[in-house]
């Protein structure tokens, strides 16, 4: 009985393909994966767009403030400027 018993634990059981349609993500799988990509590039281009701006106003702002220096300076020397600082 030993021998039969061991003989039936030992067959190996059949391999089973799987169905195609279920294994692939199918046009609902594309559209996730499209709907990702297209949220992630614009996350993107907004952030650049972001960053961007912030040296753009840093560039400014160190523009305005040589400008405010360049105008103390030239009061500090005695000329009388009339124009105003501009912020």
């Amino acid at each position: 009985m030993l021998p039969v018993i061991v003989a039936l634990a030992t067959t190996p059981s059949p391999v089973v393909t799987p169905d195609e349609s279920i294994v692939t993500p199918g046009p609902l799988g594309f559209a996730a994966i499209a709907f990702i990509a297209l949220a992630v590039f614009l996350l993107v281009w907004d952030m650049l767009r972001r960053i961007r701006r912030g040296r753009y106003r840093e560039e400014v702002n160190a523009e305005l403030d040589a400008e405010e220096r360049a105008i103390a300076a030239r009061r500090d020397d005695g000329d009388a400027d009339p124009v105003a600082p501009r912020r």
